[in-house]
């Protein structure tokens, strides 16, 4: 007997919140654990990661981290999982394998928006563990950790306060090394949320724009907004948001005779993260060599 995988927990995790409303993560697991794998030798049931968690509850966690990628479960609140009805219809065929979710176009289309090209020429979930080196596997991990955290981290975006999200936007650019900003007020701004110093002498202004948006695309009217909103002491402008730019927009801002920065969600959350902006650092890992100057 052996630890299930964390793609064989999909359908005890959709059975055991098909019951109830919605369960904490840490009380799914634990029923999980209860109700389907309590049979598993006592040294399988405590086996630990390098890290001190306990491997089953880490990978029942990661199922329902997969699920939610694919819409197969929801987060209705903060630590809180429900069952959406795409996931009961899979209830109903009775299996969902790892194949079936990473052909799902929901799972596609929620990963391929925070993906970036290192992680797209990684291919996620496919890499050869027979003959990858220990370097491979470490690359393809922390690859898949970052893209999970990151589609968590741009769904928080997406449900946040608009105001917030501003200020969000932000605390990102002074942790980018910009210098202080300012607050535009909530009535009247004029398209304008935010006016950061571009050095730290305030020598140069920057204007920002924030569209915190679920599906819809910034479009030109937008940018030309945007533009419209700017006055004579600054000619540059960035727009950031949590969905991506048409393609009319992207031309308005290329065109314009201000510089003008577009950033979509997925090189939002690229940012965030790079810079500790919404996330923190969980675990620290060592990997270490054998010193051959020690024995000379």
């Amino acid at each position: 007997m052996e630890i299930p995988k964390y793609h064989e927990t999909f359908i005890p995790i959709l059975e055991s919140l098909n019951t109830v409303e919605s369960l904490s993560s840490r009380n799914l697991a634990s029923q999980v654990l209860q109700n389907y794998y309590s049979n598993l030798p006592e040294e399988l049931l405590v086996q630990k990661t390098t890290t001190g968690a306990n491997v089953l509850i880490d990978r029942i966690l990661w199922g329902k981290s997969y699920l939610k990628m694919g819409k197969f479960v929801s987060y209705p609140k903060r630590g809180m999982v429900q069952i959406t009805d795409k996931g009961r219809k899979v209830l109903k065929i009775g299996s969902l394998s790892l194949k079936d979710l990473q052909n799902d176009r929901d799972f596609k289309t929620h990963r391929e928006s925070v993906k970036s090209k290192k992680e797209n020429e990684i291919q996620l979930d496919t890499v050869d563990v027979e003959n990858a080196s220990p370097q491979d596997l470490i690359d393809s991990g922390f690859s898949t950790i970052e893209t999970e955290v990151k589609t968590e981290l741009l769904d928080k975006l997406k449900e946040i306060d608009p105001y917030y999200f501003e200020k969000v936007i932000l605390i990102l650019l002074k942790s980018m090394g910009y210098g202080d900003f300012i607050e535009t007020s909530k009535s009247g701004d004029g398209g304008i949320d935010g006016i950061i110093n571009e050095d730290k002498l305030g020598l140069e202004k920057i204007y920002t724009q924030a569209k915190r948006y679920t599906e819809s695309k910034v479009r030109e009217k937008d940018i030309r907004n945007f533009i419209g909103a700017m006055s004579g002491d600054t000619s540059k402008g960035v727009f950031i948001t949590t969905s991506t730019f048409d393609d009319a927009a992207v031309k308005k801002a290329r065109e314009a005779h201000h510089c003008i920065i577009l950033i979509d969600g997925a090189k939002l959350v690229d940012l965030m993260y790079q810079y500790k902006v919404g996330v923190q650092v969980k675990t620290v890992y060592e990997v270490k060599e054998l010193d051959n100057d020690f024995f000379e």
